[in-house]
């Protein structure tokens, strides 16, 4: 699955590192969320994780790509 992040938008909060620790990280310098594998080929193996870090981002800024992207 592809997953998007936003980076502009984040806010650093760490929700989605708490949610999804296997898919996400911050960066030490400013806590804005980065991703630890490959945003365009995140295994589905994560996908509860990701959607519960889409629903609880403060900032809305994950989201799933659609299918045609």
């Amino acid at each position: 699955m592809k997953v998007i992040l936003d980076q502009e938008r984040c806010v650093s909060g760490g929700q989605c590192v708490f949610a999804a620790p296997d898919v996400f990280d911050q960066r030490e310098s400013d806590g804005v969320a980065i991703f630890l594998v490959d945003p365009d080929n995140v295994s589905e193996e994560f996908r509860d994780d990701v959607l519960e870090a889409i629903d609880i981002c403060p900032a809305r800024a994950i989201a799933l790509a659609d299918d045609d992207e």
